[in-house]
């Protein structure tokens, strides 16, 4: 299957062209813009050589999937999604901030504890746990949304001390982000998934704060497998994951951090295949239905034509 690799469109009515590391932002006249998903996959902040066949249309359908069934809770972004791979939604100002929230000891926080610290973002951590335990609550462990580069942790001091936001809004992010991973807590048990930690992403329109990028997808977030969690705690076994957290600790594995000097590794086809397989996992588990990708011998034409298409039926 071909995979999207880079798009470079230019839409009826468009005015600026973003390209992230995983999604491609084109905004449109009239407040709107065009979200294109490719199949590009990053980790330590640095892109991978090779595409994932299917991730694009993945991500996308699993945000669009959160992104309604959230949409009680806070005004997000999403108008349609003309297309599996593509979401159209409004043009937000972004908050220039990740706002991160964790329900276990895992991941980065892990790396942290492990090392000694017992604080994170300004968020103090209980001693005696081990890895992929439990907090007693969720905690909230912003990051500052860096235009190129690592994104950093920032406490919620320094957020205020900095003037990133106001202390009303910054009250209103932690409000919100609380409902939002507790919604999708309780989803994620439905599907015998744990939802271990995630970030979500806001912006202003018109003064009215939305939720933006994505939610709950693999990318943005971490999930175990529910049944067996706690023998395999107390075991000492690891735990069983379906998030990005293994393509990363491949990489670990050879000698790839993202630091400076290092050398991204090619991905094994093999590889590659297992990678897909585990994204189409998580779409099955966290949807309940069966995922039939769309395969095409070009892809970008099928984008082009169906956001043409959209944008013709919906003028500014």
């Amino acid at each position: 299957m071909n995979t999207i690799a880079s798009t470079d469109f230019h839409f009826t009515g468009q005015t600026q062209a973003y390209h992230g590391k995983v999604r491609d932002m084109y905004t449109l006249e009239g407040g709107r813009m065009v979200a294109v998903v490719s199949d590009r996959i990053s980790a330590f902040d640095v892109i991978l050589p090779q595409g994932i066949p299917y991730k694009g249309e993945v991500l996308n359908r699993i945000a669009s999937h959160f992104l309604d069934a959230v949409a009680d809770i806070v005004p997000t972004w999403k108008l349609a999604t003309p297309h599996p791979a593509v979401t159209i939604g409004h043009t937000c100002e972004p908050i220039r901030l990740e706002m991160v929230i964790r329900g276990y000891l895992t991941g980065h926080a892990w790396r942290s504890y492990r090392g000694g610290d017992r604080t994170l973002c300004g968020v103090p951590m209980p001693d005696g746990l081990k890895e992929h335990d439990r907090f007693p609550e969720p905690i909230i462990t912003p990051a500052t949304k860096a235009e190129a580069g690592h994104d950093e942790d920032i406490s919620k001091e320094d957020i205020l001390k900095r003037g990133i936001v106001s202390p009303e809004l910054y009250a209103e992010l932690e409000r919100v982000t609380r409902a939002l991973f507790a919604r999708g807590t309780a989803m994620a048990a439905d599907r015998g998934l744990i939802l271990v930690d995630t970030k979500y992403e806001f912006g202003l329109r018109d003064g009215e704060l939305m939720l933006i990028d994505e939610i709950h997808t693999p990318d943005s977030s971490r999930y175990f497998i529910a049944e067996g969690y706690a023998e395999r705690q107390a075991n000492g076994q690891p735990q069983r994951q379906l998030s990005k957290e293994f393509v990363r600790e491949w990489l670990m594995a050879h000698d790839f951090m993202g630091k400076d000097g290092q050398t991204v590794p090619d991905l094994p086809e093999d590889f590659i295949r297992v990678v897909s397989g585990r994204y189409i996992e998580l779409f099955e588990r966290l949807t309940g239905t069966t995922f039939e990708g769309t395969a095409s011998e070009a892809p970008e034409q099928d984008v082009r034509d169906a956001v043409e298409a959209w944008i013709a039926a919906h003028p500014a």
